[in-house]
């Protein structure tokens, strides 16, 4: 039989394994009687772990949140798996700092065996860059931020927050097109946080107008919540398609508008729906809107799309893929002509 403090542990265990267990089915597993199983529910709430229990022939016990956290009791494979999350962990603020808090200190309890798993692990694991296909620097979120935002969403009140775009290619403060929420005070009822491209979006709906948006997280600064409102669904329930198609059309710091010389369908079938939206003008033309947070980036989507294309907006834009071209086409023609314009130069 276990001693008195190791059951105690053991209990605590399969509290944290499933919510709700009854005193028979504990005492089978510790075993020891129903009695002895309630008298150490008692020195847990001594201890300050509440233990709620509910009675009848449907009883059982189940851990209840309290003021102090209990010891977290996982098993190999939940600890290495843990110890790994925390390594890998990012996109969010102060996550790097406080994920190394926290894994010092499991690693610092972890058995010699698993500990020598993880460690071997992190040695001969490189990491490569994450952000491939842009030339901007990954955002960080406040982990502050999406707590607000989470606990919004969960209890059904309102968000009051400020809405400051980031400064976009051809004006600081600007919204990054017509369509984009600008800069401002917001009031917006919150539904879900989604997370795409080490970015986190707020899916949430104008109370006033019932027009549904996605804002940037990073770019909100929560202030007092609002009053309570009743859940109106999204048309169609698919908060990450509406995030991937809300982002290509207004969610980003640079916005373009660009003629395709081709077809509708043949430009569809080269992108998904977060590289833009297709607007078919006639049977051999359409526009793309599309964006990312540079224009250099903007540049090399339109030159991997692999058609004829006359940028409609930004000037910027524009300009950019002229000096582009002009690279391009000195490449191109040789040596001879790179020296000499060099030398030109």
């Amino acid at each position: 039989m276990l001693e008195t403090s190791a059951r105690l542990l053991a209990l605590l265990s399969l509290f944290q394994s499933r919510p709700d267990w009854t005193g028979r089915e504990l005492a089978e597993r510790l075993g020891v009687s129903t009695r002895t199983v309630r008298n150490d529910i008692e020195r847990l709430r001594d201890l300050g772990y509440p233990v709620d229990a509910t009675r009848g022939a449907a009883g059982s016990y189940r851990l209840g949140a309290g003021t102090k956290l209990p010891p977290l009791l996982l098993d190999d494979q939940e600890a290495v798996a843990v110890a790994i999350g925390l390594r890998a962990a990012t996109g969010v603020a102060g996550i790097a700092e406080s994920g190394a808090r926290a894994l010092a200190k499991l690693e610092q309890v972890l058995p010699h065996r698993l500990r020598r798993q993880v460690v071997a692990l992190h040695e001969a694991t490189s990491r490569a860059p994450e952000n491939l296909d842009t030339d901007a620097a990954d955002p960080e979120t406040d982990a502050a931020v999406l707590t607000a935002i989470a606990a919004a969403i969960r209890d059904r009140v309102e968000m009051r927050f400020d809405y400051s775009v980031a400064a976009t290619e051809p004006g600081d403060g600007e919204p990054p097109s017509a369509t984009a929420a600008p800069s401002g005070r917001r009031l917006a009822e919150p539904y879900r946080l989604v997370s795409w491209r080490r970015r986190w979006y707020l899916v949430a709906r104008d109370p006033a107008s019932g027009a549904w948006s996605s804002y940037r997280a990073d770019w909100m600064t929560p202030l007092l919540p609002g009053r309570a409102f009743a859940p109106t669904p999204l048309p169609g329930g698919d908060y990450t398609s509406f995030v991937l198609r809300d982002v290509a059309a207004t969610g980003w710091k640079v916005h373009a508008r660009v003629i395709v010389l081709a077809p509708a369908e043949q430009v569809l079938a080269r992108i998904n729906a977060t590289v833009g939206v297709v607007e078919s003008v006639d049977a051999d033309r359409c526009v793309l809107a599309t964006g990312a947070d540079t224009l250099e980036t903007v540049a090399a989507y339109l030159g991997m799309l692999g058609l004829d294309f006359e940028v409609a907006a930004p000037p910027e834009l524009a300009d950019h893929v002229a000096a582009l071209g002009r690279r391009y086409l000195r490449a191109a023609e040789g040596p001879s002509l790179t020296e000499r314009s060099s030398g030109e130069g």
